[in-house]
This record gives structure tokens, sequence and C-alpha cells, in this order.
């Protein structure tokens, strides 16, 4: 699959703008880590590009999140890893259990968008750009904000060999890197 096809799949199944744009935000934050650490960069951003098809739908049914994409996505010639690890980044929702760096990848990274996202709207600007990593950490510690977050899912990016400090400063570059896209 290529990148012009998976923006077909996006856009007949995300409705949502802010959705939309968590899409993209994840994919690249995902080249960004496939990048760093010498993976597949299609592959990881076309993963964080698509994981979320069936959000929409299954926002209010977590115990199916991530299962409609997957079927949405069969067929395809993405590769089952791929499929796997979108099944994956839901893992709690679903009973299952993380077990590669693509999996672990995709939940840390779909996650820390939203942190990032929510400390850029705290500034007056409300731009990537006035965002530090410093500030990223600052608000990982603080509980109140951002509370849709899971810290913990956050912090899978050491499982993956990437220390917290790093991952938030590769995501919020690679977010800076697509802030016109973003809106941000």
């Amino acid at each position: 699959m290529d990148r012009e096809r998976a923006l077909d799949f996006l856009d007949r199944h995300v409705k949502a703008d802010n959705l939309r744009k968590h899409c993209l935000a994840t994919e690249a934050v995902m080249r960004a880590l496939a990048g760093h650490l010498g993976e597949p960069v299609e592959l990881w951003g076309l993963t964080g590009l698509l994981h979320d098809l069936d959000f929409e739908e299954t926002a209010d049914r977590p115990e199916v999140h991530g299962l409609k994409t997957v079927f949405i996505l069969a067929g395809t010639d993405l590769p089952a890893e791929a499929l796997e690890a979108i099944r994956a980044h839901n893992a709690e929702g679903l009973g299952l259990e993380r077990k590669t760096r693509l999996d672990f990848a995709l939940t840390c990274a779909e996650s820390i968008t939203g942190l990032i996202v929510a400390t850029a709207l705290v500034y007056p600007d409300k731009r990537l750009a006035s965002v530090k990593p410093k500030s990223i950490l600052k608000r990982m510690k603080e509980k109140d904000f951002a509370r849709g977050v899971d810290r913990d899912l956050v912090r899978l990016c050491e499982k993956i060999q990437v220390p917290l400090s790093d991952f938030a400063a590769l995501s919020l570059q690679a977010m800076q890197g697509i802030s016109n896209e973003i809106g941000l």
C-alpha cells in the first residue's frame, strides 16, 4: 500500500477533522521513530496513518476498537505486522498483549500526540513552534493536564529503547514538520 491509497482510506472512513489530524500526527511521529530506530519508514508511517480508521464507529466500544480497522484493511497489501500493531494499540480494550517493536511504537506515538497538541494549545499563539520538549515533559507530570492521555502508554517508548526525553523531542519535531497540515 502506498500513502496515496492510505489517504484514500482515511478520507473514506474518518470524517472528524480532529481525528484526521491525530492520524496525520501519528504518522509523522511513527516515521520519525522508524528513521531513528532503523525501521521501515514507509510501513511505520502507514501504520500510524491508518490506525484509527474505525474510531468514529467504535469510540464508545473499546472492546472492538481496532478490530474494525483490521477488517477494513483486510485484503490490502498492508503487512500482517502492521495489522497486528493496529490491533495492539488498543491492547487493553481487546485483551491483547503488545509484543513487537511496532506494537509498542504505535501505542506510544499515538498517545503522545494528544499531549503535544494540548501543550501547544495552552500557549498564547497555539503553535507547535512555541512548544519545547521540556514543556511536554513537565506536562507529563501534571495529572490534571490532558487527562485523556495515558502517561503509561506514552512511557512505552522505553520498551523500544527510546528514553522519554528523546521521544518527546523526536515527536515534537515530527509534528512541527507537519504543523500546517494539522493547523498548529
